[in-house]
């Protein structure tokens, strides 16, 4: 076809709108200009997130099957032939129920079941029906630490309720402290009510299923012990239920002693202990920690037949026979084995930047009065003669007008005017002298106890006073400080700065640190280090072998101790780095129950980190973004800080409980949280509020009083900003007088009744008060039998058919 043959279109022909492409090219045009080509980056993001039907399918298949061998292959890791058993811990919420009782009823329930019991009092159930093995715990009644230390490594948790689901303060406490530990899986049981109505059980399992669905959501299934078959129901639920994860007992070597014996003459030795790896490998160049103990070496490591394995054929005296000798599994290695050394060596002449001591503080001051001083004399005067002229001193005029103040008197007020008595006694009517005595009766009436003022001790009273009297000034007035007047501000405020804005203003970590600084240890990167020794493989004794660890250099009054408490122990192995000291910080968040009044910075509490306790005096800060964060004076109920303090590394996460001791010993859980970071680069500051008034105002510019008292305190603090409490902002312009008053500028026209004031901040360090013996609190129940016998509350014969009959008395709380 030629040129002149193309097909014309007439002037009739529709023309459509072009396309509006709001400024920019449309996909026709980029089409044509890129002419087919692909940018690379497109075609290696389509290559990598796009998949076919097919292999979508194929991959959701394959994370299914790795999540079914996952389940099964930790199913298979408990209470199986060559796993260790289900460790169960058994606690009543009432001192009114034995819980004997229920290792009585689980222990009978199948006939075919091989029951042992270990020196440390652990009850070992060999059942053939669920092909399952059983290990029941019962730490002391009274015993807080002890129940908390056998939960930290148990798998489940037994909780005995009483009848009518009334717990009093003590079962409140402890089922508190279990939660805010880490709980394990729970399972709830009671105990047979006895002969009662049906319409009265009734109602007693709607207020059980009321009381346990309060505190464990969704759980409200519970099991009543009155026949065999309810108690296997519950050895099938234990065997079948799903394990709740605790990190910090998951990802650490940890083990319930059977039989601990103790190997030494001298004031301490070895100490063996029997038990069940479980939770990861346990190293013999690895340390251990005991909890309330502390850390320890390992000689060796041997390895034993399981005295209650899983050979569920073997009748109960063919497992007493089998004593098979021990294999040596592992010796420590005196080069590969950790060192307990915990903190740094402080090299003075290392340079630090370090704040300097009093001793370093009192020298200098000496030194400066030791030098010679410059003078300026007239010329050929002697060294003697210019020893004899006087400095001149400044002649500035006083303008400082003294007001006088006297005080009127009336006249008609006379000072030697006695009151009159109130309670003179008025004329009696003859008549009502005369009654009859028989309408009178004799009665003794008990007098009012002399002895009162011996029973308080009023000087604590006092001290509690001005506690609260200066916690109330604080919270009313929140970082104030009256500036001194016997000194100047600049000495009294010295290690203090001003910061144009807190949260964008730049503070060297690095600055003037404290010597205890130079004792602890610090990660590069934290969290790359917490990933990589989660990672790590460690060697030894592997999960579910029965072993015999020889831990050395262990106190012979720790072990005696033990021995007398009876309570179960409870060893784990440590991780990497996690026996040396660094700043740990908490956060804390209020608990209702025992936080009653306000507890100030610097106060020795009892903490619970993970597997540790210690006692510790933190500094607390709020709990907030950025890179400074203000000290908290205060750590009022109903709030949330942040506790710093130097306490060895623990990785996180780590449940935290707090605990405040009374002076009787008692302690008050005060607060509950999880472990934050081990970081000794947390800028704390502490702010100093100082207030003046305005004396003269003229628009933007004010004359203020009272902020200073001396004219170069004013030069001092001139560059610092200027804030009121009706939002104005300004800065000093110059010193007026020399009793510290001051021209200042602002942004704006001020009130007569605004206040004018001065942050300062200074960066806080907490102090080295870490205590790893910490004191055990009372017992959490008082008990009390018919014989008054003291010792244990039940009966040792598991045949037993009651408990001793006791009596609760609820602990008395005290509030300011």
């Amino acid at each position: 076809m030629t040129m002149s043959n193309v097909h014309r279109p007439s002037a009739l022909k529709q023309q459509n709108k072009k396309h509006n492409t709001l400024g920019h090219r449309s996909k026709g045009q980029l089409t044509k200009a890129f002419k087919g080509r692909v940018s690379a980056k497109s075609i290696s993001k389509k290559c990598k997130n796009e998949l076919s039907r097919e292999q979508r399918r194929n991959q959701a298949k394959q994370l299914r099957s790795q999540k079914r061998e996952c389940t099964a292959a930790k199913k298979r890791g408990l209470g199986t032939a060559r796993s260790p058993p289900f460790l169960v811990t058994i606690t009543t919420l009432c001192p009114d129920i034995n819980p004997r009782a229920v290792i009585k009823q689980l222990t009978s329930c199948d006939c075919n079941a091989v029951v042992n019991t270990s020196p440390q009092g652990v009850t070992h159930i060999a059942s053939p029906r669920f092909k399952q093995r059983f290990a029941f715990v019962i730490p002391p009644v009274n015993d807080l630490f002890a129940i908390l230390d056998s939960a930290k490594v148990s798998n489940t948790v037994l909780l005995v309720w009483p009848n009518d689901g009334e717990v009093g303060d003590a079962g409140e406490l402890l089922l508190s402290c279990i939660l805010a530990q880490g709980l394990p899986t729970p399972v709830h049981v009671t105990l047979d009510p006895g002969e009662i109505s049906k319409k009265r059980k009734i109602r007693m399992k709607q207020n059980l299923v009321l009381e346990i669905s309060s505190r464990f959501p969704g759980e409200a299934k519970f099991h009543i012990l009155e026949r065999s078959e309810d108690a296997l129901l519950l050895l099938r639920q234990i065997g079948s239920q799903k394990q709740r994860p605790v990190f910090f007992r998951d990802h650490r070597p940890h083990l319930m002693a059977e039989k601990v014996l103790f190997d030494g003459e001298g004031s301490s030795g070895t100490l063996q202990v029997h038990g069940c790896v479980r939770g990861q490998q346990l190293s013999v160049n690895g340390l251990v920690h005991i909890p309330g103990w502390g850390e320890f070496q390992m000689s060796h490591i041997e390895m034993v037949d399981d005295p209650y394995s899983a050979e569920f054929h073997k009748s109960k005296n063919d497992m007493a026979q089998d004593n098979s000798e021990p294999q040596l599994l592992e010796r420590a290695d005196p080069e590969k084995q950790v060192s307990l050394i915990s903190v740094n060596e402080v090299d003075p002449m290392e340079g630090e930047q370090t704040w300097p001591t009093a001793e370093e503080l009192a020298e200098a001051e000496a030194e400066q009065k030791a030098q010679k001083k410059t003078k300026r004399v007239p010329k050929g005067t002697s060294e003697y003669q210019a020893a004899w002229i006087l400095d001149e001193d400044e002649d500035d005029a006083d303008d400082e007008s003294q007001g006088d103040f006297e005080s009127d008197m009336d006249d008609d007020d006379d000072p030697m005017i006695k009151p009159q008595d109130a309670f003179s006694q008025s004329g009696k009517d003859s008549s009502e002298e005369d009654e009859d005595d028989d309408e009178y009766e004799t009665m003794t009436v008990t007098e009012a106890d002399d002895n009162y003022d011996e029973k308080i001790d009023y000087g604590e009273e006092l001290d509690a006073f001005e506690k609260l009297k200066a916690e109330r000034q604080d919270q009313l007035f929140p970082d104030e400080v009256d500036t001194p007047q016997d000194m100047p501000a600049r000495l009294r405020f010295s290690k203090y700065r001003g910061l144009q804005s807190f949260r964008t203003t730049v503070w060297d970590t690095k600055e003037n640190l404290p010597v205890d600084y130079a004792r602890i240890f610090q990660f590069n990167n934290f969290r790359n280090t917490r990933k990589r020794v989660f990672k790590e493989e460690m060697e030894g004794a592997m999960l579910g072998w029965y072993v015999i660890v020889h831990i050395k250099d262990v106190p012979r009054h720790l072990y005696e101790s033990h021995r007398m408490s009876q309570s179960p122990l409870v060893v784990f192995g440590l991780l990497n780095h996690e026996q040396k000291m660094s700043v740990m910080n908490v956060v804390m968040k209020s608990h209702p129950s025992g936080h009653f009044r306000a507890i100030k910075s610097k106060e020795r509490l009892i903490f619970h980190v993970g597997f540790r306790r210690f006692a510790n005096c933190p500094i607390f800060s709020e709990h907030s973004t950025g890179n400074k964060f203000k000290f908290e004076r205060y750590f009022r109920p109903g709030c949330t800080v942040v506790a710093s303090m130097f306490a060895p590394i623990t990785f996180p996460p780590a449940s935290v409980m707090v605990f405040r001791e009374r002076p009787d010993g008692a302690q008050d859980l005060v607060a509950t949280g999880s472990l934050y970071t081990m970081d000794p680069d947390r800028v704390v500051c502490k702010r100093a509020v100082l207030s003046g008034h305005p004396f003269k105002i003229n628009r933007k510019t004010a004359v203020v009083r009272y902020l200073f008292f001396n004219r170069d305190d004013v030069a001092w603090f001139k560059p610092v900003e200027l804030r009121t409490k009706y939002g104005r902002r300004g800065h000093i312009k110059e010193p007026l007088g020399t009793h510290g008053h001051m021209k200042c500028f602002f942004d704006g026209q001020l009130k007569s009744q605004d206040t004018v004031m001065m942050n300062l901040y200074k960066r806080m360090f907490p102090k080295w008060n870490f205590d790893p013996h910490v004191s055990r609190p009372p017992p959490l129940f008082t008990f009390k039998t018919r014989e008054d016998i003291t010792g244990d509350i039940f009966e040792e014969d598991p045949s037993a058919k009651r408990a001793k009959k006791v009596h609760f008395h609820h602990p008395i709380k005290l509030k300011s």
